[in-house]
């Protein structure tokens, strides 16, 4: 019977999105590890402009080395584009153009794309009550408070459902996953 060798440590590191800037150097001594890393960056934008969308594209290409083949950078964003709307209006149209330019090529980089569209009525609905079911969680007007929470919140989601759930979880003094 063959022996399989042991497959190296799987190590999560978080990267705080104001700390983007040091992803290179962070890629670089990872990169001679004989653990595998993700590396997550939650609710990646760039307020500041351009100097940390550079920095990161350098670290997802890896400059002269190439990335490194034990890491994979995961990051989430509420932007479809990275870069902030307004790319200082005062600055003229060719830098205006090339920040846009800048903003479309950071979020080129990333090769998976998940979008959370708005739900219709019966959806939302739907996946409020399949969160009840799955929760043991019972609410005579269940549909109603659901579709005022949404419309409080701007909108129908998975992820308003969802708050929805715990707020109504917490109200009834059961703890639900995170």
């Amino acid at each position: 019977m063959a022996v399989a060798a042991a497959q190296p440590a799987l190590k999560l590191v978080e990267v705080d999105r104001d700390e983007v800037t040091a992803l290179p150097a962070l890629f670089d001594v990872l990169r001679g590890r004989a653990e595998r890393f993700v590396v997550l960056c939650d609710d990646l934008s760039f307020e500041e402009g351009a100097a940390a969308a550079k920095a990161l594209k350098s670290a997802l290409e890896g400059g002269v080395s190439g990335p490194p083949a034990n890491v994979m950078f995961v990051a989430t964003s509420n932007r479809r584009h990275l870069m902030p709307r307004g790319h200082g209006e005062d600055r003229g149209l060719i830098a205006t153009a090339e920040d846009a330019e800048e903003e479309v090529s950071v979020s080129d980089r990333f090769g998976l794309w998940i979008g959370f569209p708005a739900m219709d009525q019966p959806t939302y609905l739907e996946a409020v009550t399949a969160y009840a079911d799955r929760y043991g969680l019972k609410a005579k007007d269940l549909e109603r408070r659901a579709l005022q929470w949404a419309q409080l919140r701007g909108g129908r989601s998975g992820r308003v459902a969802w708050q929805f759930i715990r707020d109504l979880a917490g109200e009834q003094g059961k703890p639900l996953p995170l």
